[in-house]
């Protein structure tokens, strides 16, 4: 398995946006699964990442598959108490960091109970404002 990879496994549950910070590209892409835009940018993803580990509870992965720059960590979590599963898919770039970070996730109800929970979380987020450039 890739250093990153692994190491990932070890801080996303974490939700401590430092330790994800250095897993990941200067311009990584972040893709959500609550609505169809990309976040891009080191600090932004960081960001996001660090609350969305503070919104999910009982996470784990339970497969992870890929070789080389490409890869799919299947995991499990809730969100509030509504259980969801889904894939973390992940590009490495040439130096073995996170270059893009697309998350697929089911069912329709916890992807919207995440969707407020961060929305809620975001607008106490002093930092969100200048992040809001990093959305396309």
């Amino acid at each position: 398995m890739h250093p990153t990879i692994a190491r990932m496994q070890e801080v996303v549950t974490k939700g401590d946006e430092s330790l994800i910070h250095a897993l990941l590209a200067e311009d990584v892409r972040f893709l959500p699964p609550t609505y169809y835009k990309t976040w891009t940018g080191r600090d932004a993803v960081a960001a996001v990442l660090g609350h969305v580990g503070q919104v999910f509870s009982d996470f784990r992965y339970r497969r992870i598959m890929g070789k080389g720059k490409d890869w799919a960590l299947e995991f499990q979590c809730k969100v509030g108490d509504l259980d969801a599963v889904g894939v973390d898919l992940i590009t490495l770039n040439d130096a073995g960091l996170i270059q893009e970070f697309e998350v697929v996730m089911r069912p329709y109800k916890t992807v919207g109970a995440l969707r407020d929970a961060m929305n809620a979380r975001v607008m106490t987020d002093a930092r969100f404002l200048k992040f809001r450039e990093a959305l396309s």
